[in-house]
């Protein structure tokens, strides 16, 4: 069982006045043994590596509640324009020349990306999905992977059988850094008949559903000519708000909604850049919050973002409720809770906290910067003025990653060069 010894400053996310000015963190196999201030490992623990850096935040690692990661192959195909034309005229068409391979390079090139960025967790929604598996074992990072499922469309019952053999051969894979959910796109392409459907295999097989709720106007204008209720309400009413679900945006509620939501124990992926890209709205985040619903960040697909970098995407959010509520909203260190306890806690994993017993998934940051002086505040400088960028190394069950900004896992450059040359090859059938 490999041990690894980091020092270096520690923020663990166990308390807005927890902080290490120069502490260390043991990681003993795929877990952490202790953290605490510098000479206070006990004895015992013997390390076979040291990271020694003194001018780095070591955090827990970032965790990404929604995204579409092979969207990657995506990336400026289809910029400045709604969602309805962006999905209809643009997206989908693309997405239907997608092979199987393609799927599996936009993932590996997605994973690079985030890996170098500090993100160690996803929670993934796309098609074949035994290919994104494939993708993050590779990697070597964390994800919980659910088979996109539009339930009023040709193929909605044999991507429903996919999801379920996705959950057969995948779930606890990767020494467990795989799970599975469901995936139900959203409430306007999926009927109450196939939801409910849906809501019975997760009960069967014990695993949670992700999925899009109240994204835009025009969702919401769809279910209340259909239903004559909201999304929320109607998805409640069907009794999917059961055991773990995820509901990824949720710009349009209700108080009557964030109730439901609340009670429900729902948790909320909060999508703040391409709500914004696609003219969505703005999400009415400090009132989850206040009501206590776990509301944690993702980018979504980097066709809407366009990256996936959640240090911008902490930023924006943060940003955003200031300009919209006031400048008191959405203070730094609970933005940082939103990307890493929060998301976590949403995604059912042992992660977003440094504490003993807690998987070792860690980054550190590298704070020798001029954008990062004076230090009067840790947090807001993790929030304000980082980047992706600035992420020196990723450790996943005390394995790393990236050191010294050097992949361990993937061939960068070769992911780079082939979704490249697919990307375009597939673009050229439209032109």
């Amino acid at each position: 069982m490999a041990s690894i010894l980091l020092r270096g400053m520690i923020l663990p996310m166990t308390g807005s006045g927890d902080f290490y000015p120069q502490g260390e963190i043991a990681i003993k196999g795929d877990s952490i043994f202790h953290v605490g201030p510098i000479g206070t490992t006990p004895e015992s623990f013997i390390s076979d590596q040291v990271l020694d850096l003194p001018n780095d935040v070591f955090m827990p690692g970032l965790v990404n509640t929604h995204t579409h990661a092979a969207m990657t192959i995506l990336r400026g195909y289809a910029d400045d324009l709604p969602l309805m034309r962006w999905l209809n005229e643009k997206i989908w068409p693309f997405e239907e020349k997608l092979s199987d391979e393609d799927i599996y390079w936009g993932t590996s090139l997605a994973l690079c990306e985030m890996i170098m960025s500090g993100t160690t967790a996803m929670l993934d929604m796309y098609a074949s999905m035994e290919q994104v598996a494939e993708a993050v074992i590779q990697a070597g990072t964390r994800a919980v992977l659910s088979r996109g499922l539009i339930g009023n469309g040709p193929n909605g019952q044999r991507a429903l059988a996919e999801n379920i053999e996705l959950i057969k051969k995948y779930h606890g894979a990767g020494d467990g850094r795989v799970q599975v959910m469901f995936g139900p796109h959203a409430p306007y392409t999926c009927s109450g008949e196939f939801l409910r459907e849906v809501s019975a295999e997760a009960d069967k097989y014990g695993v949670g559903i992700h999925i899009h709720v109240a994204e835009t106007k025009d969702e919401i204008d769809i279910i209340k000519e259909q239903y004559g209720k909201t999304p929320v309400q109607w998805l409640n009413e069907l009794g999917l708000f059961k055991e773990q679900v995820v509901a990824a945006h949720c710009v349009h509620l209700t108080d009557e909604d964030m109730t439901i939501l609340a009670d429900k124990r729902v948790s909320v992926a909060h999508n703040p850049e391409s709500n914004m890209k696609l003219n969505s709205g703005t999400a009415r985040i400090p009132e989850m919050l206040d009501r206590g619903i776990t509301v944690g960040l993702g980018t979504d697909g980097a066709s809407s973002n366009n990256n996936l970098d959640l240090f911008g995407e902490m930023r924006t959010a943060a940003f955003q409720q200031k300009l919209v509520v006031n400048s008191t909203a959405l203070p730094a260190y609970q933005v940082l809770e939103m990307a890493t306890v929060n998301g976590a806690k949403a995604l059912g994993l042992s992660t977003g906290v440094l504490a003993p017993g807690y998987k070792a998934d860690i980054i550190s940051v590298n704070f020798d910067q001029p954008h990062f002086y004076p230090r009067f505040s840790i947090p807001a400088h993790l929030v304000y003025s980082a980047n992706g960028g600035d992420v020196r190394t990723t450790i996943v069950n005390g394995k790393i990653l990236m050191q010294d900004r050097k992949l361990v896992t993937l061939d960068k450059d070769k992911i780079c060069s082939e979704v490249e040359t697919r990307a375009k090859k597939i673009a050229a059938q439209f032109e």
